[in-house]
């Protein structure tokens, strides 16, 4: 008898080592693409969501005045910051010292597309500024979060009016005041000084002895300012992107203007930066978009010391590339800051620079020598 006549029982066992057909091959592909694009866009939600710190500032440096105006959830609005997350003003209860003194407050405020978390991050050699700093003193150390998509002037009257709430809510436990900035924060930092201080020649010329206005006036405890890699004079990037912008605009093709409008699309904070506008008038002007429109000045504050940081690419000070590229997005001739080096400023007034070379923008906040300049003086 042969195999062919054996019961179908008894027939061997499938190969296990069948290989499927052309057409269970092509359906299982098809299955593949078809569900790939939710299994690529449910992994860009849990990346999104694992970088949530990161992601929305740049959202809203790029166009957080954009999503302002629209009230968009995702706008940020000026806060202090704990465990990341907005923490009102009452909630950081700020407590004196054991004797009962007050103690030094360190305000820290981050630059574009920032948030708290570049003051806190740690690096292979330890903690950064924010923590450090708390830990080597007994100073209390507050982080800011805003919308650098914002006018810089707009978001310099918030931190005025955050500070004299913070003033307010705690005038037993805060000291001397110290704002450090990096980049664009070092622009609203001075903006806001120069709100205060307009506010408060406005109320004195008024005669206005109320207590509790002595009490928040911020100005009045206001003794350092740290200014990091900030923008003084103006980002050559964002004069380069503007000037592009206008020729691309004069060229008046389709192409062009498509081009030139996308590059117009940048935030107002961005665009704040050519020139580091630092007051309402100023962008408000009908010639805001000239290519050298008006600037306010905004002097350095009296009784007030300044400490202007500024990163090298370079080992050497003393050359054209580093007045202009300087830490590489802030030219060292522009974060030295004309105002800063006035002759007719008052002798009184204690500007502090130095230049750190072979750093660049980034790595302002996370250098050994920087924090001990930071630390030796707070």
């Amino acid at each position: 008898m042969t195999d062919d006549l054996l019961p179908h029982d008894s027939q061997p066992a499938s190969q296990p080592d069948k290989q499927p057909s052309r057409w269970q091959r092509t359906v299982a592909a098809v299955g593949r693409v078809a569900v790939a694009p939710f299994n690529t866009a449910g992994y860009l939600y849990r990346v999104g969501q694992r970088n949530q710190h990161f992601t929305l500032p740049v959202l809203n440096g790029a166009f957080g005045d954009q999503l302002a105006e629209r009230n968009d959830r995702r706008a940020i609005q000026m806060s202090f910051r704990r465990h990341a997350a907005d923490v009102p003003v009452a909630s950081l209860r700020l407590q004196p010292t054991a004797e009962g003194r007050p103690r030094k407050t360190v305000v820290f405020l981050h630059g574009l597309m920032g948030d708290e978390v570049i003051w806190q991050a740690g690096t292979p050699e330890g903690l950064r500024y924010g923590p450090r700093l708390q830990q080597d003193t007994d100073a209390h150390c507050l982080y800011i979060r805003y919308n650098t998509g914002l006018h810089i002037s707009e978001n310099g009257q918030l931190l005025d009016a955050l500070l004299t709430t913070l003033l307010s809510a705690f005038p037993a436990a805060i000291g001397e005041l110290i704002l450090v900035g990096h980049s664009m924060g070092g622009l609203v930092a001075r903006s806001a000084g120069y709100y205060a201080a307009r506010r408060q020649g406005a109320s004195s010329s008024i005669a206005d002895t109320d207590s509790t206005a002595e009490t928040s006036n911020w100005l009045a405890h206001l003794r350092d300012v740290f200014l990091i890699g900030v923008p003084n004079d103006g980002s050559f990037l964002e004069q380069n992107s503007h000037f592009t912008s206008v020729v691309l605009r004069k060229i008046n093709l389709r192409p062009t203007r498509f081009i030139s409008g996308l590059i117009d699309k940048r935030s107002n904070g961005i665009k704040d930066l050519r020139h580091a506008i630092l007051v309402d008038e100023d962008w408000q002007d009908p010639h805001a978009n000239d290519l050298f429109p008006p600037r306010t000045l905004v002097p350095p504050l009296p009784r007030v010391r300044y400490h202007v940081l500024v990163g090298s690419l370079l080992k050497s000070a003393n050359s054209a590339l580093h007045d202009y590229f300087g830490d590489g997005l802030v030219g060292a001739g522009s974060a030295l800051g004309r105002v800063f080096g006035d002759p007719a400023l008052p002798p009184e007034q204690q500007i502090s620079t130095r230049v750190f070379p072979k750093l660049h923008h980034g790595t302002l906040l996370s250098n050994p020598e920087v924090y001990q300049y930071l630390r030796d003086r707070v």
